[in-house]
């Protein structure tokens, strides 16, 4: 049966911890593990999220891009289990944008980030994938993958004046960007 894991937050120390690697992908707790983060971030509205933020110390994450209320304009995906995930290359074009992290609530940061990268992955089958990654998927990608070395995003920040909150965010950020939408439809 599938459960919500309860996410835990910046300071609990498996955040800092470097994840094992994970040996047998169809082993029954890991299948479970898959489905109990599939569920947790679709209830968390996340776009993502990764086995050590549910104290799990695996590398195993999920990439589950949708739009909602957290990222008004996100693109639509199913969401995809990516275990024992490697990057194996990627774009010389690095693109600032804002994050935030269900294990850091009340906090977004603008992060920079490569624009592209080529990664490979297990799925949940046990088939190997290799995948050209852009853009905001890119960025979901690197910012779980992250998760996976302890590195959270805040720790990615090139100054603490790239922090902003949550409140503050939705107010100017996300309102900012639906107003220029409605103006340039009101325009066509």
């Amino acid at each position: 049966m599938t459960e919500l894991a309860p996410i835990i937050q910046l300071g609990n120390p498996t955040l800092r911890q470097k994840a094992a690697w994970v040996e047998n992908i169809q082993d029954e707790d890991i299948q479970k593990l898959i489905e109990d983060l599939i569920a947790t971030v679709a209830k968390a509205n996340g776009v993502g999220i990764a086995a050590p933020q549910v104290a799990q110390s695996y590398r195993l994450f999920i990439v589950a891009s949708h739009p909602n209320a957290r990222y008004p304009n996100a693109p639509e995906m199913e969401p995809t289990a990516m275990i024992n995930p490697k990057i194996i290359a990627h774009s010389t074009e690095v693109v600032k944008d804002w994050e935030g992290c269900l294990s850091v609530p009340g906090i977004r940061g603008l992060v920079p980030r490569y624009k592209a990268i080529e990664v490979e992955y297990t799925d949940s089958q046990g088939n190997l994938q290799n995948q050209e990654l852009t853009d905001f998927i890119a960025r979901i990608f690197q910012h779980e993958y992250d998760h996976l070395d302890g590195i959270v995003f805040v720790d990615r920040l090139e100054n603490t004046l790239d922090m902003i909150t949550e409140q503050e965010y939705q107010e100017r950020i996300v309102k900012e960007v639906g107003s220029r939408k409605s103006e340039v439809g009101s325009r066509k």
